[in-house]
């Protein structure tokens, strides 16, 4: 079952954690979202979904999207074998989502819990606020970082912390 974004609205209103969401026209890439006018284009977030290089482990990396993320010394920091970029296929068949909806409430989606979650923890800092989608890429739903660790948390989702400005 896919979880969509009415899913997640609901869900949210229904633990009472508070958010604002943006509507906007479709967007794939980080390029096309910065033509998009956001109130706080500073917490915006880009997440990739990777996998090994033994096609065994599935990742999703959270980071902010003005950063950009080595793998090879992600890899090397966080022990894990050699990452790329996985596949639409895999995107599908693990979080039931398209190219360019790619998001952390797309965990919910992973009813087996085998694609791990790496959230870059500065997140945490300033404002403390996260823009991601909510399962759909017409819109950008902005959520304090520690209300999404623990909602995502509540629904036995772990979240990994890590330093990308490393």
């Amino acid at each position: 079952m896919m979880i969509g974004k009415e899913e997640i609205l609901a869900l949210l209103e229904q633990y009472h954690i508070p958010y604002e969401i943006t509507e906007h026209k479709a967007v794939y890439t980080m390029e096309q979202l910065s033509e998009v006018p956001l109130p706080y284009p500073e917490d915006d977030a880009k997440n990739l979904f990777v996998r090994d290089d033994k096609k065994k482990y599935y990742y999703l990396i959270t980071v902010r999207g003005s950063s950009r993320l080595d793998l090879k010394l992600f890899s090397k920091e966080q022990g894990t074998r050699r990452l790329s970029m996985a596949s639409a296929e895999d995107l599908h068949r693990f979080l039931h989502l398209p190219p360019g909806s790619v998001t952390p409430f797309g965990l919910l989606n992973d009813e087996s819990r085998q694609v791990i979650f790496y959230l870059d923890q500065s997140f945490l800092d300033g404002s403390g606020r996260i823009g991601i989608h909510p399962n759909d890429n017409r819109a950008t739903l902005w959520i304090s970082a520690k209300h999404l660790i623990c909602f995502l948390k509540n629904h036995h989702i772990s979240v990994h912390l890590f330093n990308s400005a490393i």
